[in-house]
């Protein structure tokens, strides 16, 4: 069964989003679907990271809420920037921040938190994996900056997804 369902819950998905976005139970639809929710999986296989075992749930719940709270923050503090500054008065600039944790799976919740958050980009990971490139829209002190990426985000992730 793994072998042609190698992620169950992707290829439910797939086939209810096929089924909806097509509002049609028709026959041919259906097959689709269920090509779909087997053929995308079976392709994407090698590109998924591995496997994680849920390790730490509650400090998972925890760094979620401060996320959540940080995205809401950082969307407040961005559309004042915007509708209060000048262009040329915005501090935008990259900061490169020195990592610890190797975890593709912890990288890729990085990743998406600093695509989330407004007024951030992930902009590059080098190639050994040691340091981040974060763009950011206003920034006036980048050894804050790290020293907050470092505490509130990547040592959560890393007791999450490295121990």
């Amino acid at each position: 069964m793994k072998r042609w369902l190698p992620s169950p819950t992707l290829s439910l998905a797939l086939f209810v989003v096929w089924v909806l976005l097509n509002q049609s139970l028709h026959a041919g639809t259906l097959l689709l679907a269920a090509l779909l929710a087997v053929g995308v999986p079976l392709l994407t296989r090698s590109l998924r990271p591995a496997h994680v075992a849920a390790r730490r749930p509650l400090m998972a719940l925890r760094l979620t809420g401060l996320v959540l709270h940080d995205l809401l923050v950082s969307a407040r503090d961005v559309s004042r920037l915007l509708l209060t500054r000048r262009t040329r008065d915005i501090n935008s600039h990259f900061v490169q921040v020195p990592l610890d944790m190797r975890d593709p799976n912890g990288l890729a919740v990085l990743a998406m938190i600093f695509c989330l958050t407004p007024g951030t980009a992930w902009a590059e990971l080098s190639r050994d994996g040691s340091q981040l490139s974060v763009h950011m829209f206003d920034l006036t002190d980048d050894v804050a900056f790290i020293e907050m990426v470092k505490t509130r985000y990547e040592r959560p992730l890393m007791e999450i997804f490295e121990s």
